[in-house]
């Protein structure tokens, strides 16, 4: 982004629902240039301050989780479909994972989205997720927040693969959807404990041919240890078949029924408010790391430092410890 940057034409364009703009603004949010930091605020400040003013009623935000090859990126082709028929305006934003070589996006959900790619009311936004852990890009909130202001109703996630990082996507979505199928890998035994834990819906996909019996099979028992693991409080199992299309809008009415509950509950307004600290928290720490690297010599002492590290001169800790103590006034404190 240049001096030139119009942010009050670019704000104008989110709320006209333009496109063009939207893709710019995701783009600035992603920027990690040094230039481009305050109009990054400025930008979100004041998509902020829309959303606070106009009375827009919120998006909801939906994170589909689960290892690769289980259907994820045609599966949210279909509900993304149904929500569509439903009336609703769909933001997906496909976290990809990046390249090793090159840091760039793979890029290969789109292309699964056909049918969803060609729809007026849809947006599909792949970014790499780069370093950054959790199974999302670093700026996935930045963008979601602008693809509301966009009026896009039901903003979908696509997170890459599933673990323990994953619990990152809990900080900025109303609701975690667990995408698993018949032997992929991640049986009952295989789920991870502190997953099933997080979920508030899980899909078995890919139900349909000659597996389908022992699909809805399979789905029982993960209804099952649910009911175990977490009482009244357990998850709805849906089957679905993304390739067929069946159990699409019972996808979608199944999540919009864990949106009500939430919202009636109370655990909304809650969840909310969490993540808003979450937030802050991630931003305070990105500003920090950022006006530390630009302090005199910081560069220079990492790099030595890092020498040290990498000759087992010393321990990564102690040379953090120094490090700091050379470039913070007054040290650091033990």
């Amino acid at each position: 982004m240049n001096a030139s940057f119009d942010l009050d034409a670019l704000v104008e364009g989110l709320v006209s629902r333009e496109r063009g703009a939207l893709a710019r603004a995701i783009t600035l949010t992603e920027s990690q240039r040094a230039h481009d930091e305050l109009l990054r605020m400025d930008l979100l400040d004041r998509c902020v301050q829309h959303l606070s003013s106009s009375g827009q009623a919120a998006s909801q935000r939906w994170a589909l989780t689960g290892p690769p090859g289980v259907g994820k990126s045609t599966l949210i082709d279909g509900m993304g479909m149904a929500l569509i028929e439903q009336g609703h305006r769909v933001a997906v934003l496909a976290v990809d994972p990046s390249s090793e070589r090159t840091g760039g996006s793979i890029l290969g959900d789109k292309t699964r989205m056909h049918r969803l790619s060609r729809q007026e009311a849809a947006f599909i936004r792949p970014s790499p997720a780069g370093t950054h852990l959790g199974g999302v890009a670093e700026a996935t909130r930045e963008a979601a927040l602008v693809c509301e202001v966009a009026g896009y109703d039901t903003i979908l996630i696509e997170t890459v693969g599933v673990g323990q990082s994953e619990h990152a996507v809990r900080h900025m979505v109303d609701l975690v959807i667990l995408v698993t199928m018949l032997g992929s890998g991640d049986d009952l035994q295989g789920i991870k404990r502190g997953i099933l834990e997080e979920v508030d819906l899980v899909i078995v996909n890919k139900t349909d041919g000659p597996t389908e019996k022992a699909s809805r099979q399979f789905a029982g028992q993960l209804e099952q240890a649910l009911g175990l693991l977490r009482g009244h409080d357990a998850p709805e199992v849906q089957c679905a078949s993304a390739l067929t299309g069946s159990g699409m809008e019972d996808v979608v009415q199944a999540a919009r029924t864990s949106m009500q509950h939430l919202q009636q509950s109370g655990a909304l307004d809650h969840l909310k408010t969490r993540q808003q600290m979450a937030w802050f928290d991630d931003a305070t720490r990105h500003l920090m790391i950022r006006r530390l690297e630009n302090l005199e010599g910081f560069p220079e002492a990492r790099d030595r430092l890092r020498n040290e590290v990498l000759a087992q001169a010393t321990s990564p800790w102690a040379a953090a410890h120094r490090l700091l103590e050379r470039v913070l006034p007054g040290g650091v404190r033990r």
